[in-house]
């Protein structure tokens, strides 16, 4: 069976099937007891695996539907992020934003609700206006908006059944330069993390929670150019990685040199391997609003987190309306860990980040490690139980249960 892309979860289901229409796939759903949708294996825990059969959309025929007068594209959810915007971008569209990493698949994107950063951009999972799902028993099932239940099942993690389509609202293309300022004091983070971050549509920070920190801004050309003079930073003298000491060849064009929307709000170049691979990750967020008390107490955990780190990233991020979605009606910030590959070292400290950030309600991303139960997280999210509802009412034998949704709503 295969691994995850960084090889901390090795998959335990029995095989693994590829179907090449959406019949074969629906008989291959009616006709298994346990199973779950494999996606681009970049998921840091056991989320997209099963005991029974992995099932991988990549086989599936094109879907790529663009509805210029609804502002729409449908789209196969299968499809990796890079591909769908190659090919809007050849139709003068764009998506509202993009993640670090192009390489993932749109259903796997939206189903955890992954994200970027800008303080008007919400998740992915923010732009989905219907999906097409196979449920338990095989029959197809379209959710559209108007209907409650699709709030309830974008970000699902795949236990409802298999998102074979989505239904995406798009924007005009636009164009993006990226600077990093280096340089960055923790004062201006801890006191003006509001004026920071609205700088640009997208604004990162990295940080190895000691002592350096630098701000990636990534302005499209149409907005004002940001003016971080009163930050005290300076701009970096050449390309730079998240994680230090890295080449950045494999990263987006910095230096304020002009391109397509999709070849800058990434970090990454999807023609190469993203990041370093030998990593776990984490990704925590909490309400805007406590932002700096936030970062104040993760700044105290900088000796703790230091030596099992490889970078940070912090980003902001705007609400959504889905149930089980990070950003469910909050304004969020995200506090992104990429650790060195080492489980046994990293999970004290992932139990001690989420108690310091306890007081705030914070959130986990659901792809990525974490230590909380729902004891903990339910209270966290308002429709938890109505989530679990919906699941019940669509997979009442549990068929796209695994360890990862057993231990978050166990039977």
């Amino acid at each position: 069976m295969p691994k995850n892309w960084a090889g901390n979860v090795v998959f335990s289901a029995e095989h693994l099937e590829t179907p090449t229409s959406l019949e074969w796939l629906r008989d291959v759903v009616a006709g298994t007891a346990r199973l779950h949708v494999l996606g681009a294996g970049h998921s840091f825990s056991r989320i997209a695996d099963t005991t029974g059969t992995l099932v991988s959309l990549r086989d599936l025929p094109d879907v790529f539907d663009v509805d210029t007068e609804a502002g729409t594209v449908r789209v196969g959810a299968g499809m990796r992020l890079a591909e769908l915007a190659s090919r809007l971008h050849g139709r003068g569209l764009a998506l509202h934003n993009m993640p670090s990493l192009p390489h993932i698949t749109i259903a796997g994107t939206i189903a955890t609700a992954t994200h970027g950063s800008g303080d008007t951009n919400g998740p992915l999972a923010s732009a989905v206006r219907s999906i097409d799902l196979v449920t338990a028993d095989g029959s197809l099932l379209t959710l559209t908006e108007g209907d409650e239940r699709l709030e309830g099942a974008v970000v699902s993690f795949g236990a409802l059944g298999i998102v074979t389509a989505v239904e995406l609202a798009v924007v005009p293309a636009f164009e993006v330069e990226q600077r990093v300022h280096e340089g960055l004091d923790w004062s201006v983070l801890f006191d003006h993390s509001a004026e920071l971050f609205a700088q640009a549509y997208s604004v990162s920070v990295f940080t190895d929670w000691q002592d350096s920190c630098s701000a990636w801004v990534k302005r499209r050309v149409d907005d004002p150019a940001p003016d971080l003079s009163w930050a005290g930073t300076h701009e970096a003298d050449g390309p730079r990685h998240p994680i230090p000491g890295i080449s950045a060849e494999h990263c987006t064009p910095q230096l304020g040199e002009v391109g397509a929307w999709h070849e800058r709000l990434p970090h990454f170049r999807p023609e190469f391997t993203p990041s370093v691979g030998a990593e776990l990750q984490s990704e925590y967020m909490v309400p805007r609003s406590h932002a700096s008390e936030a970062l104040r107490a993760l700044r105290e955990l900088g000796p703790l987190i230091g030596p099992v780190l490889q970078t940070a990233e912090i980003r902001t991020v705007a609400p959504d309306q889905y149930w089980l979605s990070f950003a469910h009606g909050r304004p969020s910030l995200a506090f992104h860990f990429t650790w060195v590959p080492d489980t046994a070292a990293v999970r004290p400290v992932l139990a001690r980040i989420e108690a310091a950030l306890a007081p705030w309600s914070v959130r986990p991303h659901w792809g990525k490690l974490f230590e909380a139960g729902p004891d903990v997280l339910a209270p966290r999210y308002e429709r938890w139980a109505d989530f679990a509802s919906l699941r019940d009412g669509l997979d009442p034998d549990g068929k796209f249960r695994n360890e990862a949704v057993d231990r978050l709503f166990p039977r």
